[in-house]
């Protein structure tokens, strides 16, 4: 797998937010989002074999992993990681920018899959793969990035067609208002999670944190 960083950081998104967890993030991304934060994972990476990357995740001595990226599901060994992972009683989140097919991991036991919608300011909503969403399940989450209103009143737009049992979020891009996005949830009475990045807030906007 090519490999960008292993690192040990708490969640700072989705339902395992707080939690401890190893993360692995792959290189490479076939999208490429306005506001994306990790523009550093866009280069080859570094190969790593599947053993290494499990010796790697033991060391740390989490129950939990989060596969992101870049797009974790550009990697062909991808899913065979994720199935070792999961025989190691390992639960791992899936972090996926939602334009590539979801369901080779819906089999593995273990898995959160956590996927975009992506908004029109990402500039990358034409991307959309739309089949994932009615495939997603009550333990997995459906996440829009929302930038602005036009970016609320879309996400409005598609909860209406694609409701469903996955935890919805809605995650203001950093450095926006999101005390404003939170007004707007409130006054719509959306049934949706309004979440920040929670290891920005611990520490700020750097790399492998």
């Amino acid at each position: 797998m090519r490999i960008i960083e292993v690192f040990h950081s708490l969640q700072g998104e989705g339902p395992l937010t707080g939690v401890r967890t190893t993360f692995v993030r792959t290189a490479r991304c076939n999208l490429r989002c306005t506001w994306c934060d990790s523009t550093y994972t866009f280069g080859p990476g570094r190969e790593r074999s599947i053993p290494s990357l499990l010796r790697e995740v033991g060391k740390h001595g989490t129950r939990n992993v989060c596969l992101t990226g870049g797009e974790p599901l550009l990697q062909q060994d991808s899913v065979r990681l994720v199935q070792e992972l999961s025989a190691r009683g390992i639960t791992t989140v899936i972090e996926t920018g939602g334009s590539l097919d979801v369901s080779p991991y819906l089999e593995i036991p273990r898995v959160i899959l956590s996927v975009d919608v992506k908004c029109p300011a990402s500039k990358m909503h034409a991307r959309n793969h739309w089949p994932n969403l009615p495939l997603l399940r009550e333990t997995d989450v459906m996440k829009f990035v929302i930038a602005d209103r036009v970016d609320y009143l879309y996400a409005k737009r598609i909860l209406r067609k694609y409701s469903g049992p996955a935890t919805v979020v809605f995650q203001p891009v950093w450095g926006t208002d999101a005390g404003r996005l939170g007004d707007w949830v409130l006054a719509d009475r959306l049934d949706v999670r309004v979440m920040l990045q929670e290891h920005k807030v611990l520490w700020g906007d750097v790399p492998g944190r």
